[in-house]
């Protein structure tokens, strides 16, 4: 057996991450996964993601938002297993509310899962991508990083943030076998969003679907959900030489949603 490349998929216990995490196993990375969430579901995540792979899964049940545990815990997983040379920031939460009642600490944590946690994966990491001559480092921002929606300034703000970091890092891996880009998606069919598209529907006296379609009327014109599937495929993309003159990017997979 040959030694895998290891990727590290933060946020990847459901949603968008697993369904990255699934496609990179898949494709024949070694994965470790990173995330929040019961023991049950975290072991249904790693048996998912296990049953896809030959080689071993890792998990990190690392805060993200905390630069601390994050050195800790990324210096005691590349000791132990190599260096990560697929790197794949996906970790973020979400709050709503109006600037002048958002509360100054989900602000702050905001800001550190959904943008600084990316900034510490990447210091820590970079350098063992370029001791290894290969990287791929892949933010999932969001249309809110390329776009602005009311009530959801930290959210915009970091994934705005993002998307400045990847282009950053890009330039300065621009000469190396190392590239950086974002992927930026629009509404996706994870469990968080049918959450929303149920609270919606109970409010509107609909059906869920009718939740779901007032939902991407306001936003997504093809009317369609983004897939976690859709998502893993390109990063998986992202990952191969065909891939490897494309850094510093923004790729939006929204429906059409920033194109307005």
């Amino acid at each position: 057996m040959t030694t895998p490349r290891v990727a590290l998929v933060t946020g990847s216990t459901s949603g968008i991450g697993l369904g990255i995490a699934r496609a990179l196993a898949e494709a024949g990375y070694r994965i470790v996964l990173n995330g929040v969430g019961s023991a049950e579901s975290i072991d249904d995540a790693r048996t998912d993601v296990q049953s896809r792979s030959p080689y071993p899964v890792e998990f990190l049940g690392t805060d993200m938002s905390q630069p601390s545990a994050i050195e800790q815990a990324l210096q005691g997983l590349t000791a132990e297993i190599g260096p990560v040379t697929v790197l794949v920031n996906n970790a973020g939460a979400q709050h709503v509310s109006p600037i002048t009642e958002f509360p100054v600490e989900a602000w702050d944590r905001l800001i550190a899962l959904n943008l600084s946690a990316a900034f510490h994966t990447t210091r820590l990491l970079l350098p063992g991508m370029v001791t290894e001559q290969f990287g791929r480092i892949i933010n999932i921002a969001s249309a809110h990083g390329l776009v602005a929606s009311k009530d959801k300034s930290a959210y915009v703000a970091a994934k705005h943030g993002l998307v400045g970091l990847t282009k950053t890092v890009a330039l300065e891996t621009a000469q190396l076998p190392i590239t950086c880009n974002a992927i930026c998606p629009g509404w996706t069919d994870t469990p968080l969003i049918s959450a929303q598209i149920r609270a919606r529907a109970d409010a509107l006296g609909v059906s869920v679907a009718e939740g779901g379609r007032q939902l991407l009327m306001e936003k997504q014109p093809s009317l369609e959900f983004v897939t976690p599937e859709q998502l893993g495929a390109l990063v998986c993309f992202l990952c191969t030489d065909a891939a490897s003159q494309l850094t510093g990017t923004a790729i939006p997979v929204d429906g059409g949603w920033t194109a307005q």
